[in-house]
């Protein structure tokens, strides 16, 4: 079973985190955490963001930017510890850091590689899966590419595309993989305006577990929209079914649901049935680590 949202553990986190200055607390100590355990293996983490900060990024943002894009309500919500959630510099500048710290303990003795080990566990089960090498791939939720980068080094013959929601992020991005042949979009995944059947394979890494229930939907119905006839939707994210997360002592959940506003929902979602819904056919499963899966269906 998936771990339960209204269990006592759960339903006592959620009314601490209800009280505004608690919750406030909650995401200081998270972020306090996330540092710390980044420094303890090796990410530089104040050094790095220090580094990122003396840059002028008006031309980066320029170029990236939809200034008439209006935003889902959903997302300016804060997120990670950001009180202006992902729509902010402080949030673009510490992703890449934060992903190397919070993924550093999937693995005894991975520190800061992994977040490397686990996307290529992910490109492993990809390659593992897809019938052939796909063409044009769009990654969804892409934040400051790092998925997008693994995935044009993965599949170096691919048009790739990274779509995200935050312009910062996609200023990074397009900063970070200045000498890679990648189109930066700032859209939303559940409204992209693409034109249909332009990709064989959608991907969303580590997305889901940010989104509520009706956006997730959404999303996966425009994925299914985008994609060619026989065309592949690969997500990899949080497991709801991992020991780990079900047996998380409540202190850790408390700190963890105070960056993530729509965990609760993301657990209580069945995406195996609601890619099937979108017309998807019946994804296959893999556990790529102790607390991720991967799910990859294909467009009938």
């Amino acid at each position: 079973m998936a771990m339960t949202t209204d269990s006592l553990a759960v339903r006592l986190v959620n009314h601490f985190l209800s009280v505004k200055p608690l919750a406030n607390l909650a995401r200081q100590q998270a972020r306090k955490m996330m540092i710390q355990r980044a420094e303890s293996v090796g990410v530089q983490w104040t050094k790095q963001v220090e580094i990122l900060r003396q840059r002028a990024w008006k031309i980066e943002l320029a170029l990236v930017e939809n200034a008439h894009l209006d935003y889902p309500e959903y997302y300016l919500k804060p997120f990670h510890a950001y009180t202006q959630g992902n729509l902010c510099w402080d949030a673009a500048l510490e992703v890449e850091v934060a992903a190397h710290a919070a993924h550093a303990r999937i693995w005894p003795q991975a520190g800061a590689q992994g977040d490397a080990k686990l996307r290529a566990s992910y490109h492993a089960a990809l390659e593992a899966q897809l019938p052939a090498v796909p063409h044009c791939i769009l990654d969804i939720g892409c934040s400051v590419g790092m998925s997008t980068m693994a995935l044009q080094s993965a599949f170096p013959s691919a048009a790739v595309t990274g779509l995200d929601l935050s312009p910062y992020f996609l200023a990074v991005a397009a900063y970070r993989a200045k000498d890679l042949p990648i189109r930066w979009l700032h859209r939303p995944a559940e409204s992209t305006d693409l034109p249909p059947e332009s990709f064989d394979l959608v991907n969303a890494c580590l997305l889901f577990h940010e989104l509520p229930k009706a956006a997730s939907r959404q999303i996966l119905q425009e994925s299914y929209r985008l994609l060619q006839p026989g065309g592949y939707l690969a997500i990899m994210d949080m497991n709801p079914h991992s020991d780990i997360y079900k047996k998380m002592p409540a202190y850790i959940l408390t700190l963890l649901k105070s960056t993530e506003p729509y965990l609760d929902e993301y657990f209580s979602l069945d995406l195996e049935d609601a890619m099937v819904d979108a017309g998807f056919t019946k994804p296959s499963m893999t556990c790529n680590t102790p607390r991720h899966r991967i799910l990859i269906a294909r467009r009938n």
